[in-house]
Formats: structure tokens, C-alpha cells, sequence
């Protein structure tokens, strides 16, 4: 790969790595897209030197991508991936002005988050049954609390016994950029945890809460599979994952009347308008009870 051609590449993976505390996934998604840019330019333009980039070379990367049919969403995100990586080039010196200023991002369709009817969600946990053994218990506690916290699958899995706070009915969560945030959570739920907690196999010897049956933190992977194949069986959305629980639960606050900026702080977004796309479903909504109620709809 080209990166010896371009020193800062590496120091900036660094820097989203040791300074920003950005997610191995993240910095993954960042590497890939620097990169395929830089082979781009030494494919097309004889790799030219970090200063030499104008926002034309840029443009004719992003003509590609359009005549490849890459999606504008995959493109934005490469932009931004660009445009972080130049700014960390002129904040150590390495260019003197960023070639990302004349640069302007596609235009995207808003996708509405998909999410599971409240009567599906009250369907799964009152009438599916799970298994009375640690597997069944696990998998109903792991999707309640992905229901009843919003939180990520990442800090699901991370969660530590530590964590839980009973006193207070909480959960102390570690986010994004290693953010903490606290979650309320219902005293039955507090008291679901904590039984949990102490049964755990005798095997175990993770700081994590949630663990398989022979002791072992919960794999990403298996965590999926299982919120799938529950989903599946109480809601027909094409999307079935534990995100969706996620956006679940984000959804049927507000359409209850909950404050976005509660909801913001609930589910640990750094800016109100990755919140505010949950109001595009609140309002269809509303869009859906006035058609069924009123006389002249």
C-alpha cells in the first residue's frame, strides 16, 4: 500500500487511535479510504506530493467513484474521511492549506430508522418463550436491555459487573470516544442484572457482565445471530439487528412525547441532528392517526 509515499497517513491512524480513542472499526474505515484515494493518485497523476493535492485531483477521485455507481452515502463519508485528514495535515504543519475547501458533498436521501412496533417488542418478552438454561436467560436479558437503554451492541458487550449502579437504578455506559454516560434503568431491570450477575458460571473470569455458558465474554458476532432470529419471529421489517433495537427504542420515546435532547443524552450522540432523524418518524406517525381519525382526512 502507498502509505510510505505519504508520511502523515500513518501518524494520523495514530492520532485517531491513541488521541481520539476512535474504534478499531473507525480507524479501519478511515485507513481504507485515505488509502484508496492515495492509490488513486498514483495511479492516475504519478502520486503527487502532499502539497501538490488540489481540490481538482480530489474532484476527478470523486467523477470515478459516480461512474463506478458508488453510492453518494459511501462517497460523503470519504469526503469526510478526507477532509479530517488534511486538517490534522495543516494542524502539524505538513500542508499549508487544506484542498477540501471548494469540495461540496452529494446530496443524500434521509433514510428513517428502521424500528419494531411497540406491540411486536411487548409480543417478545411477554409471550415468546426462552429457555429456562443460561443461554435462554441470557439472550432475553441481553434484548431487554438493548430495548430498554438504546445502547450500542459494542457497549452492551463491554459492559462491566462494576457498571451497574443499584443503588441509583442506573448503568454507567463507555461510548464512543471513550464517552461515559449514565442510563436510568427500571428497579426490575436493576434487579434482573444483579441475579444475573451472581449466577454467572463459575468458569467465568471476565470483568464483563454478560458471558456465554462456558464463562466467555459474548461474541459480536453470535449477538446478532440471536437478536435476528428472536426479531424474526415477532416483526417481518427487513432489518433485524440489535441497532434496530436501538432505533426501537429512541423511536417510542419520542413518540411518547420524550424531550430530544433527553434522547440525545440517552443514546450518546455528540449532535443533535443524528437525534433529530428519530422526528421523521414521530411525525409519520402523527401523519398515520390523523388519516385513520379524522372526518376529513
Amino acid at each position: 500500500m502507498p502509505i510510505h509515499q505519504y508520511p502523515p497517513l500513518q501518524e494520523f491512524l495514530n492520532h485517531l487511535r491513541f488521541e481520539r480513542r476512535y474504534s478499531a472499526h473507525t480507524i479501519t474505515a478511515y485507513q481504507n479510504d485515505l488509502e484508496q484515494f492515495f492509490q488513486f493518485l498514483i495511479s492516475q497523476f504519478e502520486g503527487p506530493a502532499l502539497s501538490a493535492i488540489t481540490a481538482t485531483f480530489i474532484r476527478s477521485w470523486l467523477a470515478e467513484m459516480k461512474e463506478e455507481k458508488i453510492s453518494s452515502r459511501s462517497i460523503n463519508r470519504k469526503i469526510s474521511s478526507l477532509k479530517s485528514f488534511f486538517k490534522f495535515c495543516l494542524k502539524i504543519g505538513a500542508i499549508n492549506q487544506s484542498p477540501m475547501g471548494s469540495i461540496v458533498s452529494p446530496r443524500t436521501s434521509k433514510r428513517l430508522p428502521v424500528y419494531v412496533e411497540k406491540k411486536d417488542m411487548e409480543q417478545l418478552f411477554a409471550y415468546l418463550p426462552f429457555s429456562d438454561d443460561w443461554k435462554g436467560r441470557t439472550e432475553r436479558l441481553v434484548l431487554l436491555l438493548f430495548y430498554s437503554t438504546g445502547m450500542r451492541l459494542s457497549e452492551l458487550i463491554h459492559l462491566k459487573q462494576s457498571q451497574i449502579d443499584s443503588a441509583n437504578g442506573q448503568l454507567k455506559v463507555l461510548g464512543k470516544g471513550n464517552k461515559e454516560r449514565f442510563l436510568p434503568i427500571a428497579a426490575s431491570l436493576i434487579e434482573q442484572l444483579v441475579a444475573y450477575k451472581n449466577d454467572r458460571p463459575l468458569l467465568s473470569g471476565v470483568d464483563e457482565l454478560f458471558v456465554n455458558e462456558k464463562g466467555k465474554r459474548l461474541n459480536p458476532r453470535s449477538v446478532y445471530a440471536f437478536v435476528n432470529a428472536r426479531l424474526k419471529e415477532v416483526t417481518t421489517i427487513e432489518k433485524k439487528s440489535p441497532h434496530v433495537l436501538r432505533h426501537s427504542f429512541a423511536t417510542h420515546l419520542m413518540n411518547n412525547g420524550a424531550d430530544i435532547n433527553a434522547v440525545k443524552a440517552l443514546l450518546g450522540h455528540s449532535s443533535l441532528a443524528a437525534t433529530q432523524v428519530y422526528t421523521h418518524n414521530t411525525i409519520e406517525q402523527l401523519k398515520a392517526v390523523y388519516k385513520k381519525a379524522h372526518p376529513k382526512a
